[in-house]
């Protein structure tokens, strides 16, 4: 016999802004509490000292969450300058300090330029990454340090919002895996005094933005479970960049069965995504096999699509 699953059948998207001080999964844990919501997951770690933007996913939202670990994500952070942490940043210990050249704006903007683009970055052991099935950070706080393998990240765009001397504020727009502590480690090398950061702040992540973030303590004065419900975003905008597919019943109705189905698929290219729509109801994602035919790639369940 099938064990239920404990709590309510919430579906959507929750733009959480995490506070400082929690970790990625507190704050998920602190939402699903709130939700009641029997299944939950986020798209993305956030540091424990940074604030921000961490979308939640309840329910058939979190078959697609994975469409968000690949997302551009963008960042606000405060880099002190002279002083080395082992962590990166300021909740790490003190290793080295030294003395902070005397710089001007345009030291700084040249320096600047050159961490601008694709480049190579070393994650930090303070990390989630695993060696050996156990987490970086991990075997940093027991004082072990493995090698890591170089990354090429993408740097879009690091643009200075206040300047300083001994202390800058950055805004970047980045590639998925880009460390916002190693690029500030990496430009205080470059200006030979090393740096940590002392604030961070995600302000989007993909198509999501800050407009919509809502605190913990925001939706804990929601009044009532629809209240709630009512702040979360619907599924489909986890997949919205993906182009759409209108379906008849008897399409929709055999691809809700697992089977494949003809319709018309434009000018998708054999194997493309879809975002499949029975009326105005999203039912998940399909693949194009072939011209006007399309199959099952990533559904919400029967039950869902049925009552949606």
């Amino acid at each position: 016999m099938a064990r239920r699953r404990r709590g309510l059948p919430v579906n959507g998207v929750l733009l959480l802004d995490k506070p400082q001080g929690a970790s990625s999964n507190h704050a998920l844990q602190r939402a699903r509490r709130l939700f009641q919501a029997q299944k939950a997951g986020h798209t993305g770690t956030l540091d424990p000292m940074a604030t921000g933007l961490l979308p939640v996913c309840f329910g058939e939202a979190t078959k697609f969450s994975a469409f968000l670990l690949d997302a551009d994500k963008t960042y606000r952070t405060r880099v002190e300058l002279g002083t080395i942490t082992d962590s990166g940043d300021a909740e790490g210990e003190v290793v080295e300090r030294r003395e902070v050249p005397r710089l001007v704006e345009a030291d700084l903007r040249g320096v600047l330029e050159r961490f601008t683009g694709e480049i190579d970055q070393v994650p930090p052991m303070y990390s989630a990454l695993k060696h050996q099935g156990r987490k970086l950070y991990e075997l940093a706080r027991e004082g072990k340090t493995v090698e890591r393998a170089v990354r090429r990240v993408t740097v879009y765009d690091a643009r200075l919002l206040a300047f300083e001397g001994h202390a800058f504020e950055l805004e970047v727009r980045v590639s998925k895996g880009t460390y916002i502590r190693t690029l500030a480690e990496d430009i205080g090398e470059a200006l030979g005094c090393g740096a940590h950061i002392s604030a961070l702040r995600r302000l989007a992540t993909g198509p999501f933005g800050a407009d919509g973030m809502l605190r913990p303590e925001a939706l804990e004065t929601l009044p009532d479970q629809a209240a709630r419900e009512g702040v979360l975003l619907p599924v489909d905008v986890l997949v919205a960049d993906l182009p759409r597919l209108a379906l008849d019943e008897q399409a929709a109705s055999r691809l809700l069965h697992g089977q494949g189905a003809r319709c018309d698929t434009g000018e998708l290219p054999v194997d493309g995504l879809a975002r499949l729509y029975r009326d105005e109801t999203f039912l998940g994602l399909g693949v194009v096999r072939a011209a006007g035919e399309i199959a099952p790639r990533r559904l919400l369940s029967t039950a869902e699509a049925d009552s949606a």
